[in-house]
């Protein structure tokens, strides 16, 4: 298993394949090395990286691959638009103590109202960090219903009327319209899908180095090929890239000219140059809670082995 000492050495590398040149990585005495027109750009060591994030068309040796699979390191191949075309996943294999544990759990609502409660005290938390006015009367309302939340179905209710006074109070000031996943019908909406895609494929990346199988979650709906339980484990977490986006857009990061609105929804003007602009910022941000999103699925993975001696893990934000 990989312990936090050793975690607190990973970075997450990204490599942005320009047009037009011959993009290559390889292995190399241990170091990912990546040449561009035949010509080397810069090298990492293996043993340094958690995860390799590949945007844009790039050839890749089977050696590299095989090198990265073996040292726990997940690769993850995007395309200019930053969406996730396909992945090569590390894992830890032959953990069936832990995924007997997942397959026999019958707490599922009370797993899901423990995620769905740690997710509102994280949206909350980030309204009063940053001194925005809210309706503290839903916020309330939502943690009394959750103490005596019957199903899924009225769980979804509760997170979905305190999502909606959290986005409108939080982006109050930048013209906020409602949260619309994968329309790109603004800017917001766009750079939020991005954000939440780099978190997804980290905690992804994590939870498999335990042991987990991904695709059995306990709150979100289980249904072929969809990774249940990274969406589960990211609930609270989403805050890291919300903060990040209202950070971004008060440091004037975030520049209007850099996206075109094109058959009903926003892209990138300029693609890979622009596009790598807002990787960054959002990577950034995951980096800097890498530690603590770390220990948070290390006492999810200790309480899935054993819920009578550890507790149910919070995300604090």
């Amino acid at each position: 298993m990989l312990t936090l000492p050793d975690f607190k050495e990973k970075r997450i590398l990204v490599v942005h394949a320009e047009y037009g040149q011959d993009n290559l990585l390889q292995l190399t005495n241990d170091n990912i090395r990546f040449v561009r027109d035949g010509k080397v750009v810069n090298q990492m060591s293996c043993h340094s990286i958690l995860a390799v994030f590949i945007i844009g068309d790039m050839s890749i040796t089977t050696n590299l691959i095989k090198k990265l699979i073996s040292h726990g390191v997940s690769v993850f191949f995007l395309n200019h638009n930053l969406k996730t075309t396909a992945t090569a996943m590390a894992e830890a294999e032959g953990n069936y103590l832990l995924r007997q544990r997942q397959y026999s759990a019958t707490a599922d609502l009370k797993i899901a109202t423990n995620i769905v409660g740690n997710k509102i005290e994280s949206q909350e938390a980030v309204l009063t960090k940053y001194e925005k006015s809210y309706d503290a009367r839903v916020f309330n309302r939502a943690k009394a219903l959750l103490k005596t939340v019957k199903d899924k179905e009225q769980l979804l209710g509760i997170e979905g009327s305190v999502g909606k006074t959290y986005f409108q109070s939080l982006f109050a000031d930048i013209g906020w319209v409602r949260r619309a996943p994968q329309t790109k019908e603004d800017i917001a909406n766009l750079l939020l899908d991005i954000g939440y895609t780099y978190l997804f494929n980290y905690c992804d990346a994590l939870l498999r180095l335990f042991g987990f199988d991904t695709y059995k979650g306990y709150y979100h709906q289980l249904f072929f090929q969809r990774k249940s339980l990274v969406c589960d484990i990211m609930e609270p977490i989403r805050p890291i890239i919300d903060c990040q986006l209202l950070k971004s857009f008060h440091l004037k990061q975030i520049k209007e000219k850099d996206f075109v609105f094109k058959n009903g929804k926003f892209e990138f003007k300029e693609g890979f140059k622009t596009s790598k602009i807002y990787s960054s910022i959002f990577l950034e941000a995951i980096n800097r809670c890498r530690e603590d999103i770390y220990s948070y699925i290390l006492d999810f993975y200790h309480y899935s082995m054993d819920d009578i001696k550890y507790k149910f893990p919070y995300y604090k934000i």
